[in-house]
């Protein structure tokens, strides 16, 4: 926990014993009812801790990921309500979700999404370094049988799988290159083959 955070805990703490005080001082000839309202509020005011503690989470499981259109030859991504491209491809028939990241230069999959499409990570050889914003991470090349997106298949597709911890993959540039057009228009990326 850093020095910000403690600051808030101990700020909600005294702002609750002067709350709960004055309540009690304000009740004193209704102790047993006083007792029952402090403890509606106690758990009223959990709850809220717990419900802004989970925002994040609650936020991703709520609110829809991008959303993908096929128009002729053009695939429409929308923007999700976090501002990123999102999009889900098969990977060797099996649905992984990836980030679109046009400042990657390649599709990187994470360990568990490479364990998901058949991939043992603990049995790949990391002779390869990428620079990311956390730092630099070891890499192994690996080839992908089929990938498809929104009914487009490409064959033989190479990808990285990344040693370090990520959140999930990453949709690069040497993917995104095999579309003839990539355009960001607002909250709508397109891609065109």
């Amino acid at each position: 926990m850093d020095g910000d955070s403690i600051g808030r805990v101990i700020y909600l703490v005294l702002l609750l014993l002067v709350v709960g005080g004055w309540f009690f001082a304000q009740n004193r000839q209704r102790l047993n009812k006083t007792l029952q309202q402090a403890v509606l509020w106690l758990f009223l005011f959990a709850g809220m801790v717990i419900i802004y503690g989970l925002r994040d989470d609650l936020r991703r499981a709520v609110m829809p990921r991008s959303t993908i259109s096929v128009q002729g030859d053009r695939i429409v991504i929308n923007r999700a309500a976090d501002r990123h491209f999102y999009v889900t491809l098969k990977l060797n028939d099996e649905p992984v979700l990836f980030v679109v990241d046009t400042g990657a230069t390649n599709m990187v999959l994470s360990r568990d999404d490479a364990r998901r499409i058949g991939i043992d990570p603990d049995k790949l050889v990391y002779y390869a370094t990428a620079q990311t914003a956390n730092g630099t991470v070891r890499t192994a090349r690996v080839r992908l049988e089929t990938v498809e997106l929104a009914g487009k298949v490409d064959r033989n597709v190479t990808a990285w799988v990344n040693d370090g911890q990520m959140d999930g993959s990453l949709l690069g540039m040497s993917y995104l290159t095999r579309f003839s057009k990539i355009e960001i228009n607002g909250d709508k990326m397109i891609l065109t083959r």
